[in-house]
C-alpha cells in the first residue's frame, strides 16, 4: 500500500472496529478531510462487502490464530474461574450426527451444561423437533433457515427459552449458523 497520507495505515483497523475510542473518532474526523483516506476506505469496504457471500469454511482460522485464540480465551483471573471455565475444542472437525446434519464442536461447559457449535443442514433438511432445556441462542451466517413460521436470513438472530419447542426446523437453500444451546435439549422426533 503506497498512500501518500500518513493516517492509511489506519484504514483497515477503522473498517474493522479495531482502533480504540478516542483514535477512531479522531480517524473519522479524518476521513471527512483527506481524500486519500475515503478513498481506500471505500476499497477496502467494497472488497469486504464480498466477503459476506462466501462460504463460512473459508473464514476458519489458520492452526497458529486458532492456537493464539485458545489461549487468550484461557487466561484466566483466579483459580475458581478456571474451575468454570468452558473446555473448547482445539482444531475441531465437522462431524456427520445425522442424514444432511453437520456439527462441528466448539466449546462446552459442564458447569452451565450449556454447549457452543457450528451447524450445518444440508438443502431440503429437517432438524428434529425439540424442547429447549435451557436458553438457545442461534446466528444465522450462511444460507436460510425456518424455525417454525420465522425465516432467518444470514446475519439475523434467534432465540428461545427454556421449555420451549421448535416443531420444524429446516432448510431449503442449507445453511450454516452459530447455536449456543443446552446439551439437555429434548429431541421429540422427527418434524413434519
Amino acid at each position: 500500500m503506497n498512500l501518500s497520507c500518513k493516517e492509511a495505515e489506519f484504514v483497515y483497523d477503522f473498517v474493522i472496529g479495531a482502533l480504540p475510542g478516542a483514535k477512531a473518532r479522531a480517524f473519522s474526523a479524518h476521513l471527512a478531510t483527506c481524500r486519500t483516506c475515503d478513498a481506500e476506505l471505500a476499497r477496502i469496504r467494497s472488497v469486504m462487502a464480498g466477503f459476506t457471500g462466501w462460504p463460512s469454511d473459508i473464514l476458519t482460522p489458520s492452526p497458529a490464530l486458532w492456537e493464539k485464540l485458545v489461549a487468550r480465551i484461557g487466561e484466566s483471573g483466579s483459580d475458581e474461574a478456571s474451575a468454570a471455565r468452558p473446555v473448547l475444542v482445539r482444531r475441531a472437525g465437522w462431524s456427520d450426527v445425522a442424514p444432511g446434519v453437520a456439527c462441528k464442536l466448539l466449546a462446552t461447559d459442564p458447569v452451565t451444561g450449556r454447549v457452543s457449535m457450528l451447524v450445518r443442514l444440508g438443502a431440503g433438511v429437517d432438524y428434529p423437533s425439540h424442547r429447549h432445556a435451557g436458553v438457545e441462542e442461534l446466528h444465522l451466517l450462511h444460507g436460510e433457515l425456518v424455525i417454525d413460521d420465522r425465516t432467518l436470513q444470514p446475519g439475523e438472530f434467534y432465540t428461545a427459552g427454556p421449555g420451549s419447542v421448535d416443531t420444524r426446523v429446516w432448510s431449503k437453500t442449507g445453511c450454516t449458523c452459530v447455536l449456543m444451546t443446552s446439551l439437555n435439549d429434548e429431541l421429540l422426533g422427527t418434524s413434519a
